[in-house]
């Protein structure tokens, strides 16, 4: 099996930087381009869309398994869907971090993969 290390790394900085590039003053809470485009109404969340797709479209390129790349995209859907309502989706968007979760899961499919190389250390602060 090949040594995706790289790839999840360039892809865990993707994620970083939609979903938690800058940690907010007195709340402390951790925020990316995919929650400041939120606010933009319409376009911000079609925007966000691209890296997210990007991750997965990397994900298959990878040779993951279709169960797992359906998972990454409910992620993505339960985002898109809760995000599209008004205030309530900008702060959804805060807590779910889609982007995250789905590097994550590309995380543990290779760790557990028998002939797979260690996971690279990969930071989520």
């Amino acid at each position: 099996m090949p040594d995706h290390t790289d790839q999840l790394e360039h892809l865990d900085r993707i994620a970083r930087t939609m979903d938690r590039a800058v940690r907010l003053p007195v709340v402390g809470v951790r925020v990316g381009w995919d929650s400041i485009l939120g606010l933009i109404p319409g376009i911000g969340d079609a925007l966000t869309l691209g890296p997210a797709g990007y991750i997965v479209w990397k994900a298959h390129r990878m040779g993951t398994p279709g169960a797992l790349k359906v998972r990454m995209l409910g992620n993505i859907g339960i985002d898109a869907l809760i995000g599209s309502i008004p205030l309530v989706g900008d702060l959804f968007d805060i807590g779910w971090k889609a982007n995250t979760r789905n590097v994550a899961l590309l995380q543990r499919h290779f760790e557990v993969q028998p002939g797979s190389s260690p996971r690279a250390a990969v930071t989520h602060s």
